[in-house]
């Protein structure tokens, strides 16, 4: 049945983390691989991960991510893998100076905004952040409120 395509209409294009971008300032973006064993990528594939408590730390001269949880793979055997594991990101050597500097110098930290496959590949988007304020936060309320009393009025009007 070569003539048979898959359906990937329930297949996630991408996981995102929700609070990144409500809690922080996000202000350089990084693509980074990620280390991941045969059971967590059966499980990313299926949409059964989160982002949402997940952060980066620097260990010696490597950067591992924390607290990102993939689900344990529903056909995996008793060689499934730990879900709240540290998994090693992949970045050029450069980046991961670059970063470090950024970091070291107080007030910022480094979260992940979205895990895609790029082809084959999963690929996971990092961002140097710094935390907003309880004040910050209103103010985007605030604008969000706006917008979208401006959006139901246009509505109306047509």
């Amino acid at each position: 049945m070569a003539g048979k395509k898959q359906n990937k209409s329930n297949v996630p294009k991408e996981i995102r983390n929700a609070r990144a971008k409500r809690d922080n300032f996000v202000e350089d973006i990084f693509e980074a691989g990620i280390i991941l064993t045969g059971t967590e990528v059966k499980s990313l594939r299926a949409g059964k991960a989160s982002l949402n408590e997940s952060f980066c730390r620097f260990v010696k001269s490597d950067l591992f991510i924390y607290g990102f949880h993939i689900d344990e793979y529903a056909w995996g055997s008793m060689n499934n893998h730990i879900p709240r594991r540290e998994r090693k990101l992949l970045l050029h050597r450069h980046e991961l100076r670059k970063l470090k500097k950024q970091v070291e110098s107080g007030g910022k930290t480094i979260v992940p905004l979205r895990l895609y496959f790029k082809e084959a590949l999963v690929k996971i988007e990092i961002a140097v952040c710094v935390g907003k304020k309880l004040f910050d936060k209103r103010d985007d309320l605030k604008k969000k409120a706006v917008m979208r009393d401006d959006d139901r009025s246009f509505k109306f009007r047509r």
